[in-house]
């Protein structure tokens, strides 16, 4: 039986070490894992969107043709394989640039989950810009809040002068 040198390295001990078990993994160290590719990118934490999912119709998907939604995603996401266009989970943002990018309507589905908890889902450009209009109509109604005041707080400031 041979001895083992000391300036040896069994690599498969490296491996079973550094290999969680299945009872040990948790939602945290993927998180973090997401986190930590996607500080590479130019994308903000405001611009995530922490959960969500994406799908890709391989039936309506005219991939080879076209590749748009490959050369779209800013984050290298979507990939060509043999089978069509994959993806990669952990960088995809949830972001609708490769719905919009694509000429074919219910080939890829996003659903997304909304810090406020409101679960967005689109397939179609339509449905991107309703949903990009929904966002900004809220947006502009909160500035003009903040901009004028409300009755209440208009009548409290210029009440009554007699």
């Amino acid at each position: 039986m041979p001895q083992k040198d000391s300036s040896a390295i069994d690599i498969f001990d490296m491996l079973s070490e550094s290999t969680p078990k299945e009872d040990e993994k948790t939602e945290a160290p993927q998180k973090n894992q997401r986190q930590e590719l996607l500080e590479t990118t130019k994308y903000k934490d405001k611009d995530l969107y922490p959960e969500g999912t994406i799908a890709i119709n391989k039936y309506t998907c005219v991939g080879v043709q076209c590749k748009l939604c490959i050369e779209v995603c800013p984050t290298n996401a979507l990939y060509w394989t043999n089978s069509g266009v994959g993806v990669i989970d952990d960088l995809c943002l949830h972001c609708d640039a490769c719905v919009l990018s694509c000429m074919v309507d219910d080939c890829i589905k996003v659903t997304r989950k909304r810090e406020d908890g409101k679960i967005e889902s689109f397939s179609k450009i339509k449905d991107v810009i309703a949903l990009v209009n929904q966002a900004n109509a809220k947006k502009r109604a909160q500035r003009i809040c903040d901009v004028f005041p409300s009755a209440d707080k208009y009548c409290e400031r210029y009440g009554n002068k007699k």
